[in-house]
């Protein structure tokens, strides 16, 4: 019997949304303004990442 598994990968811990947004920046920073297909992937990976950060609420410490 087959089970479907899912593609998506889960960070090993949950980034704030500024950890994100720093890495989103630097790959921009990286591609030079123009992204690959490859890019464009892990663009869209972070972006909503970022998305599910920005609406955490945030833990207080």
């Amino acid at each position: 019997m087959l089970h479907s598994m899912s593609t998506t990968v889960e960070p090993a811990f949950e980034r704030s949304a500024a950890e994100v947004n720093e890495e989103i920046r630097a790959l921009w920073l990286r591609s030079g303004g123009t992204l690959t297909g490859e890019q464009r992937e892990e663009y869209q990976r972070l972006v909503l990442e970022w998305a599910a950060a920005a609406h955490r609420p945030v833990n207080a410490a």
